[in-house]
């Protein structure tokens, strides 16, 4: 992780229509009802992220028509081939069913004629309908269908919610990682995961979880295998964050080059995202959570508009500018103390 090495895992070719609807109705909370059949296309796969409204292809233009995505039938298909005689409607909705298409979904509560659901039947193409409107509808779907084909990769460290900004807490193997992340659990943060971090591109962001296996535990050398959430509660722990800031961990070695002003951003690329990463030497006494906090905070600022190196550097322009200017080099520090009376 730290040299950005770390490989992308294989995406998925393809998912099931099956498993779609029923992901649909378990995890979006989405009344999708099936118009046909269903044992004619258990087997029936998607293997795009992307959705299409095939208008143009009722239309009759065919040339560009992307049948092998989802293919969503909203108000203005549905009343396009309404507006049709019968034998113009079967002449357009053939248009779609000459191609192996997926699956189709009628949205906004729409219907078709049993004559066309039979079109469809023949054809061996799956068709739904939802009360859902489109436009919300096809939000839902693409949100979900662009997890399923998302690019993943594994890391190790520690992944941390703290005050809301998304920490990966990295470095070699021993150095401290799950016990700057249980220090951070006891001053109230939360954990994502340890050890094994799952991230998940979407959308342009990186979204950290846990495997199975490792949820809300922890492995603390010397002591073993942890339970956060039996110790700390549900406050202590969540399945997914954003990954917003890679806190890198290592020995302090006296060439090592550190950055002192914070002007100079360093960044670590993870599946093509640049994630601005901090480099932090180990060195006795220093405080790794309470800096794992300020850096959370220091990145709200900078999130909201305020770079505090920047703003720290302008004083100093400033202030060499006016001493030019003036020409008084023997001026004090502080020109006038009013004694310790806060």
């Amino acid at each position: 992780m730290a040299n950005g090495k770390n490989e992308p895992i294989p995406r998925k070719n393809e998912i099931k229509v099956s498993y779609l609807v029923e992901k649909l109705q378990d995890r979006l909370n989405i009344d999708v009802k099936p118009c046909l059949d269903e044992s004619r296309w258990e087997d029936r796969t998607i293997t795009e992220a992307e959705l299409h409204r095939p208008g143009l292809a009722l239309a009759g233009y065919i040339e560009l028509f992307t049948y092998q995505r989802v293919q969503v039938l909203g108000n203005t298909e549905c009343q396009y081939l309404a507006y049709l005689s019968r034998e113009k409607q079967q002449e357009a909705f053939a248009n779609l069913t000459q191609f192996d298409i997926p699956v189709i979904f009628l949205t906004d509560a729409n219907s078709l004629p049993d004559y066309l659901l039979e079109m469809a039947k023949s054809a061996g193409i799956p068709l739904f309908k939802t009360p859902l409107e489109s436009t919300h509808f096809m939000f839902r779907m693409r949100d979900f269908l662009e997890d399923q084909f998302a690019l993943q990769t594994m890391v190790h460290g520690s992944m941390m919610d703290v005050y809301g900004i998304g920490i990966l807490v990295t470095g070699k193997s021993g150095i401290g990682k799950s016990e700057v992340a249980l220090d951070l659990i006891e001053r109230g943060h939360r954990l994502v995961a340890d050890d094994v971090v799952m991230l998940t591109k979407k959308s342009n962001v990186l979204m950290a979880t846990p495997t199975k296996m490792n949820k809300h535990f922890m492995e603390i050398r010397g002591l073993g295998i942890i339970d956060i959430m039996s110790m700390f509660g549900i406050r202590a722990i969540r399945y997914q964050k954003r990954l917003e800031v890679i806190l890198e961990l290592s020995l302090w070695q006296e060439s090592q080059e550190i950055e002192r002003t914070g002007l100079n951003h360093d960044f670590s690329s993870v599946l093509g995202l640049d994630i601005p990463r901090i480099k932090l030497p180990i060195t006795p006494g220093k405080n790794i959570t309470v800096i794992a906090e300020v850096i959370a905070m220091n990145y709200l600022l900078r999130h909201y508009g305020y770079d505090p190196a920047k703003a720290f550097q302008d004083k100093v322009k400033k202030h060499i500018a006016r001493n030019r200017e003036h020409k008084d080099f023997s001026k004090r520090a502080i020109e006038y103390f009013e004694g310790d009376i806060e």
